[in-house]
């Protein structure tokens, strides 16, 4: 009977009610939308390389390792030698190893030279490797292979020339000896998309005429004899490496560590991404609290709706009480309408909260490589929903006990 009459008065109240509602939605779709790109964002972090048991680098910060060899961001403050990383590679316990070599780059694009190991043993998104949309990887001294980000921004396609700059922002090219685009990697969302790839021997055959930093005087060598050089490299940036058993990772952790030919660290990628989950957490942390506070706002403006209508509602529960209704009866009908309220607009900010995944899922990973499940509703979004609803039943417990009031002076009024 009551509930039949909180949906008959919600009824009578469409139009406020409705913008009640609605308000209620929005802010919950708003803050499980927070929670879903937040929990994204922290799983691509985590899903950028996957496989990968350490990352070996001159010896400075694990976070800033982590930066410059995986994402590209910063520079490495020192190099590993050619002979630390051979004897590296030649250790037992090592399956296998990528060397990376970073510091030039191509209209503000990252230019990495590495292996063709690069392309088999990187991993990403939970054991996903590179595929190629369109070329095959590298077959020529300077034949380059380009992520998505890289072919789309610049519209370059196979066979099209790269000229690669000297340094991150220098105006000084490598003209007399471009890359040919080779291939083009699918979309992965991770840094590879922005990175121009190149071999370790086309790093050091466009520097064959440059020393600390500067072309040397002259003319340029020729490419014919460029290639018949010995281009073994001198140093690489860090390595990507893979040990052969789980149980033996930190044992060559520790051997790396503590490597007496240079002052080297490796790291645990997992370890080093969590260690930067939590240095960006507190705007992480500031976004889910405006968010509450949205929802916070919310129901405090479906208190106040409440209240305003009490006056205007007098007569209704007047003929409420005409009817035999009792004064913890109106109490109760206005809970339990903010209660359907509450649950109405939970449910439908969920509905709103799918229909915006849908359509943003493929923007998002295309545009920023920040991929959102659409999965069914977790249990701390149960929860927030079941929150939600609680917290209505709360704040009405204010304009209830006025209309408890109201009704109980009424009922004493002796109409004359």
């Amino acid at each position: 009977m009551i509930l039949r009459l909180s949906f008959a008065s919600l009824m009578a109240r469409a139009l406020t009610v409705s913008m009640t509602i609605l308000a209620i939605a929005l802010s919950v779709a708003l803050y499980l939308g927070v929670e879903k790109i937040r929990t994204g964002a922290k799983a691509s972090f985590a899903d950028t390389i996957s496989g990968t048991d350490l990352i070996v680098g001159a010896r400075s910060g694990s976070v800033q390792l982590l930066l410059y060899s995986v994402f590209r961001i910063g520079n490495a403050t020192n190099n590993v030698t050619w002979q630390s990383y051979q004897g590296i590679a030649a250790r037992k316990d090592v399956d296998w190893i990528v060397p990376i070599s970073l510091g030039d780059s191509h209209r503000q694009f990252r230019v990495m030279g590495t292996s063709p190991a690069f392309f088999e043993h990187y991993k990403y998104r939970q054991g996903r490797s590179l595929a190629f949309e369109q070329g095959e990887p590298l077959s020529d001294l300077f034949d380059t292979v380009i992520g998505a980000d890289v072919a789309k921004t610049l519209g370059y396609s196979v066979g099209d020339p790269i000229v690669v700059a000297h340094g991150l922002a220098s105006f000084a090219e490598h003209k007399d000896q471009p890359f040919r685009v080779s291939g083009i990697l699918e979309k992965t969302g991770t840094p590879v998309d922005r990175t121009v790839i190149v071999s370790l021997e086309g790093i050091e055959a466009i520097h064959v005429d440059w020393q600390s930093g500067a072309q040397k005087p002259g003319d340029p060598t020729p490419v014919e004899k460029v290639r018949q050089m010995d281009l073994k490299p001198k140093a690489i940036t860090a390595a990507l490496v893979g040990v052969s058993s789980p149980l033996k990772t930190f044992s060559l952790q520790r051997a790396i560590n503590e490597y007496a030919q240079e002052p080297l660290l490796a790291i645990l990628p997992g370890v080093a991404l969590q260690e930067l989950w939590g240095i960006v957490g507190i705007a992480e942390t500031a976004l889910l609290a405006v968010s509450v506070m949205v929802i916070v706002t919310a129901l405090i403006g479906m208190m106040a709706t409440i209240f305003s209508s009490l006056n205007e509602r007098r007569r209704e529960m007047a003929i409420y009480r005409a009817m035999g209704a009792k004064p913890s009866t109106i109490f109760g009908l206005l809970i339990l309408e903010a209660i359907l309220m509450g649950a109405i607009g939970a449910v439908l900010g969920l509905l709103f909260l799918y229909i915006g995944l849908f359509v943003s899922q493929p923007i998002l990973d295309a545009a920023f490589g920040l991929w959102v499940p659409i999965d069914a509703p977790s249990l701390r979004e149960a929860i927030v929903l079941v929150a939600v609803i609680a917290a209505s039943a709360i704040v009405s417990l204010v304009p209830a006990l006025r209309a408890y009031q109201l009704s109980l002076a009424d009922g004493m009024t002796v109409k004359t």
